[in-house]
Formats: structure tokens, sequence, C-alpha cells
């Protein structure tokens, strides 16, 4: 990864080919749709985190910086896992960094992204995972947004293709526009990942969710077991009681 000024700078461009008992239902819908996830295969897990960085989300960027920050970091407790951050904004701008396991490189990278104008390329994240996993197996994307603006048969199919691979999506959502939370199900659905809201008045269990979905991904469910907290041990029991 090139430095710019002492900062991370992504290498590769990804185009080339709040009411309070609502968010407690959707932390739970998560969980119980997350049960039936396979245990990563052995080796180094792999996680692409995706963020919407367009200008739609500056009232909430810091904040949820810093709880994705906190994702990076308690999966660098567990260990064996490689993670790649993916990020769009402005004019037709998709980047992703190279795949590290140093996550505080990668969570220098975050917090130094400012956010643009511009549409979603949603579309380019899901081809882009796609990509990745024909590489090398990919376990779980994570995307973060807040809006959808490209025609949502087209992701759907893009979704169905990461689905037949094996790649789930794990889907969070910024904001209650229903026509956004339709689509993001829908990728969900399709990858057999999960859906929830990603809201700032709830980041704690937001904060405990992103953490349990990077424990799971770097060890699966032994790591889970030994550190994957409150939440981690609601997955674990609802996956025993499938």
């Amino acid at each position: 990864m090139a430095r710019d000024g002492g900062r991370p700078v992504p290498r590769d461009d990804a185009d080339r080919r709040p009411a309070k008992t609502s968010i407690s239902g959707e932390i739970q819908d998560f969980l119980k749709k997350t049960r039936t996830l396979a245990t990563p295969v052995e080796g180094r897990g792999r996680l692409i985190f995706a963020l919407d960085a367009t200008m739609s989300r500056q009232p909430t960027w810091d904040t949820a910086c810093r709880l994705q920050a906190q994702m990076f970091e308690e999966a660098g407790k567990v260990g064996g896992l490689e993670v790649q951050l993916l990020y769009y904004r402005g004019f037709n701008e998709c980047r992703a960094s190279r795949w590290v396991s140093d996550t505080a490189a990668l969570r220098d990278l975050m917090t130094g992204i400012q956010v643009r104008g511009g549409h979603t390329q949603i579309g380019k994240v899901l081809s882009h995972a796609r990509r990745e996993n024909g590489k090398r197996k990919v376990g779980v994307l994570v995307f973060v947004g807040d809006a959808i603006e490209e025609p949502i048969d087209t992701l759907a199919a893009k979704a169905g293709e990461l689905g037949l691979l094996g790649v789930r999506a794990f889907v969070f959502q910024e904001g209650r526009e229903p026509t956004v939370e339709r689509g993001f199900r829908e990728i969900a659905r399709l990858t057999g990942g999960a859906y929830s809201r990603f809201d700032t008045n709830a980041a704690g269990q937001l904060a405990e969710l992103l953490r349990a979905a990077a424990i799971y991904a770097a060890g699966g469910v032994k790591a889970l077991e030994k550190q994957g907290g409150r939440e981690g041990q609601l997955l674990l029991e609802q996956m025993r009681n499938r």
C-alpha cells in the first residue's frame, strides 16, 4: 500500500472489470439470520469491508468510523484475519486497499477518508467481491451505506452470484429510508447473509455486532465461544438450536 504523507493510500480501483425497540428488533433479526453461516475453512479468513463515502453520510461519518475501527481492532486480537477496505465516493471513484492483516493500518486509512458527493456504486462493490473470491475464498462482505441509486434488479443479479459462491453479505443501513431497506434486505437475502440498521443511537449494540462479525470471520465458532461477548453468545445459542 502506498503512503501519502504517512497515511496509507488505497492501491486498486475496484471498477476494473431510530426508535429503540425497532433497533433491538433489527439486531435480533440480524443474529437470527446469521445462525446458518458455516465455519470458515481452515487458514486465514478474509473479510471485505465496504463503505459508502458519499456526502449524504457526513453527519454520522465520524461516529461510524469509530465503530468500524473497533471491528478491526477486535479482529486483530483474534488473529487469522485478512481485511480489505473498499469505498466509493465522488465521480466514479471506487477504490480498494490491498489485503492486510495489519488492522491498525486499515483503521488509520478509514479515519482518514473524507466524504465527497456522488452516486452509489454498490454494483461495483458486489462485482469486486466476486472477483476477489475468484482469486481466493472470501468469507464475508460487510457493507455500510444509506442509499441505493442503481436498479435493484441489476444489484440482485450480482448478489445472487455471490450467494452461489458462498460469499455472505452483512448489510448495515444508516437511516430509515424504506426503499433502501428493501434493496439492502434483498442483497442480504440473496447472498444468504443478514441485514441490520446502523444507527448511532444504538452504537454500543452495533459495535458488538461488528465485533462478533469480525471475530467469526477470523476464527469461526471456536473464536466466538471464547471472545464473542454477549452478542456472540446469542449468535452461538441460535446456531446450536437450528
